[in-house]
């Protein structure tokens, strides 16, 4: 425990005013072309009505197994990410950004459940729509996570084979709120993420609507050459961590592999120091 948070410690350092919040382990709109002015998307993110995205109701069951939060929930891990949220925001707002990548150093880290849970946990204000984007493109989870069985996928888009409208999901009781997961593996997947297609992707996602965000759910950066090859399209990253699981060296190596990318916090995952829910 002490070695890691010397390393987040190092992290703060290195970084201007990031974010570093400590978890204990705890168990959009419609996606259609631009609308004419007779269709045109409601100024109030709050009213969104689906048409082409494709509607699921998430078993409730799954959802608490994966540790799936409550946006409005009680629990100290939804209060926590709420907290994560406020600060997330905070930082995003102050630069205009409106993209985040969601990374790890390896590949325990608890990375995916967290990008889940931030996205959902942003969707709930409601100055903002949010797309949660999987391209961990080695080892896609999402669509496990929240019970999707997607016909096409984001790595169905990123060949070409896939229109965007084919591969967005919109889960129920979590308004505000589209997942596009991919589907199954890329072999060349760091190639793919670097690509002239997924920029064009990504700058298409960027400019449909203004009050979206947008999750990325990245590899882990030690892993492989995907991280590192997308984030040149975003504008800035949240770190994840765990106790437990993280070497202290691999977290400063992956803060001087991403040292380009603004980094807007650090997350502890799974930490057992109670008194530390939140750090500063």
């Amino acid at each position: 425990m002490d070695r890691i948070r010397k390393a987040l410690d190092l992290a703060r350092l290195e970084r201007s005013r990031p974010i570093a919040v400590t978890f204990r382990a705890v168990g959009p709109e419609d996606e259609t072309p631009k609308p004419t002015a007779a269709e045109a998307v409601p100024s109030d993110p709050s009213r969104i009505h689906y048409t082409r995205t494709k509607v699921f109701s998430p078993p409730p069951d799954l959802l608490e197994a994966n540790r799936i939060l409550e946006p409005a929930g009680a629990s100290p891990g939804a209060t926590a990410f709420r907290m994560l949220r406020t600060q997330v925001l905070q930082r995003m707002d102050e630069h205009q950004w409106r993209s985040i990548a969601v990374l790890s150093p390896g590949s325990e880290d608890g990375k995916t459940t967290t990008a889940l849970n931030l996205a959902v946990s942003l969707a709930s204000d409601h100055q903002h729509t949010v797309l949660l984007v999987e391209f961990d493109l080695k080892r896609p989870t999402i669509a496990n996570k929240l019970g999707i069985v997607p016909e096409m996928g984001a790595d169905d888009l990123l060949r070409g084979v896939a229109r965007l409208e084919d591969c967005l999901y919109h889960p129920e009781g979590f308004e505000r709120l589209v997942v596009l997961p991919a589907r199954a593996a890329l072999a060349d997947s760091s190639e793919v993420l670097a690509g002239p297609r997924c920029r064009q992707l990504v700058t298409e996602l960027r400019s449909r609507y203004p009050d979206r965000l947008l999750v990325f759910d990245l590899p882990p950066v030690l892993g492989a050459d995907d991280a590192l090859a997308f984030l040149p399209l975003v504008e800035c990253a949240l770190v994840v961590v765990a106790e437990g699981s993280t070497r202290r060296d691999d977290l400063v190596r992956c803060m001087e592999l991403i040292r380009k990318t603004p980094v807007v916090g650090t997350v502890l995952n799974r930490a057992t120091d109670v008194a530390s829910a939140y750090g500063g």
